[in-house]
């Protein structure tokens, strides 16, 4: 185990969605944070098949060509009923060609749920995963996975959020996380015991208490 001690990363995504929440996050623990879209880096391609092999592409991509440690993410929503996916193909289910539209991957999702038959709440669980690398130079990498589990709605609600958040309500919730906002979706703190309510929050309180010596 190798604990992060400098006072710079590098945030390795373009995504302006998870900037935002990774820098909500990190940002009490006075960690200088910068984005990959800031150093002016490419965007790797991510070919893996696991949310681990494309968080790793990421983080040492990020962190080769800037020479400080990267902070990835790689989460997904995966859907019982639709065997899994979208998966690790998460996003790749918005892409239009001229970039993503995450309305048409929602519907995408419910046309293929109501296929499966999928019209009770019961048939509609998923879960959202997310996994944050952090890698180094030399090549180095830790993983830190967190995980909601939750129902699909149909139709979307509400505009908080990004991406699949307006149709998935987590379970002992009766607001979807387009519906919440950001203080209560990233509601992990230091010293509270718990590990958050969303996944990117649970795998986040894994990195602070193991790397960063968070309660």
């Amino acid at each position: 185990m190798r604990k992060f001690e400098g006072g710079k990363l590098v945030v390795a995504s373009h995504n302006k969605g998870k900037i935002a929440e990774i820098a909500d996050l990190i940002g009490p623990f006075g960690i200088e944070a910068k984005s990959a879209a800031e150093y002016n880096l490419p965007e790797p391609e991510e070919t893996g098949t696991t949310f681990e092999q494309n968080a790793y592409t990421k983080a040492f991509a990020a962190a080769s060509a800037t020479g400080l440690p990267a902070l990835s993410d790689d989460s997904g929503l995966v859907v019982d009923a639709l065997g899994g996916a979208p998966g690790v193909y998460t996003a790749d289910w918005a892409e239009t060609g001229n970039g993503r539209d995450f309305d048409m991957a929602m519907r995408k999702v419910e046309h293929l749920l109501q296929q499966e038959g999928a019209t009770t709440p019961d048939k509609r669980t998923g879960r959202f995963v997310a996994v944050l690398c952090l890698a180094w130079p030399d090549g180095h990498a830790e993983y830190f996975r967190g995980e909601v589990e939750g129902t699909l709605v149909w139709p979307p609600r509400g505009e908080k959020g990004f991406g699949y958040d307006p149709v998935f309500q987590p379970n002992g919730y009766e607001e979807t996380f387009g519906e919440m906002p950001a203080s209560q979706k990233h509601s992990w703190e230091a010293g509270r015991g718990d590990l958050g309510l969303s996944h990117r929050a649970r795998a986040f309180a894994l990195f602070a208490r193991t790397r960063l010596g968070a309660a």
